[in-house]
């Protein structure tokens, strides 16, 4: 369906067809007004995941606000990765335990769990809005019994006790902050905590790549996102944190470098 379509189909609550096979009928007051109200929100530049209050990533149906940065196609590539990986080392799939820095909606933790029904799954972030829509969708995939949601600021002092993880994954924010105000106007209206990745956009990566070492077993996975033509940027700060060797980058649907995979050593 196009954009207008899944406006109308989710405000009208009919499926498709309906549309057209219905479009001599005359609406009632009611729904014309919300109709309106919506198609100003749109034209107003509110992405349509916030409008319809939700979206849709790995096949799963995710709840959305605007306390929490909107799934990206590309960041599906980072739940992919984590299953490669553990078919490429003859991992038992269900035998690990994963962490997740900076979870927001929990669509990379969500999915984790519908896809490793055994796997321990831990899920950080430093919003408790952010978390409160995290649990939302990890109830509505019904894994809410398979991931700890941790309130904390990457590895403070709440993960102390999380220790020997296999993985550790995250898409953290990486745009400059002085490119901010310069994005699209849909990205405005998403949580600045969840884009601005500080000066050069790679302040959290500094962070994740010198402090997981502490949380991360010998031999075991850190998988992050990047951002478009930061991948040798970071692997000069995987190369200075000397605790990691990088493994394989993975390219995105656009040709872009997206996917960082590195070992502890």
């Amino acid at each position: 369906m196009n954009e207008t379509e899944l406006l109308f189909t989710e405000v009208l609550n009919c499926e498709r067809t309906s549309l057209y096979l219905n479009r001599q009928k005359r609406l009632d007051k009611k729904i014309s007004s919300k109709i309106s109200q919506v198609l100003k929100r749109r034209i107003g530049g509110e992405p349509i995941e916030y409008i319809l209050g939700k979206c849709e990533f790995m096949g799963l149906e995710f709840k959305l606000n605007q306390d929490v940065l909107i799934p990206r196609p590309e960041t599906e590539i980072l739940v992919e990765v984590v299953i490669k990986q553990l078919s490429a080392v003859n991992c038992q799939l269900s035998a690990c335990k994963i962490l997740e820095i900076g979870t927001g909606s929990g669509c990379v933790a969500v999915s984790l769990a519908k896809l490793l029904p055994e796997a321990e799954i831990f899920a950080t972030d430093i919003s408790e809005l952010a978390l409160k829509v995290a649990r939302e969708n990890a109830r509505l995939n019904n894994v809410e019994s398979r991931i700890q949601f941790i309130h904390c600021d990457l590895f403070s002092s709440e993960l102390q006790t999380l220790d020997s993880c296999d993985y550790i994954v995250s898409n953290p924010p990486y745009i400059l902050t002085a490119e901010i105000g310069k994005l699209a106007a849909e990205v405005q209206f998403e949580p600045i905590s969840a884009l601005d990745g500080g000066r050069d956009g790679l302040d959290f990566y500094r962070r994740i790549i010198r402090e997981s070492p502490g949380f991360l077993r010998k031999g075991g996975f850190l998988i992050l996102e990047m951002g478009f033509g930061q991948c040798e940027n970071i692997k000069e700060i995987f190369k200075l944190c000397k605790k990691f060797e990088v493994k394989e980058i993975i390219k995105d649907y656009n040709n872009i470098d997206r996917v960082i995979v590195a070992t502890r050593k």
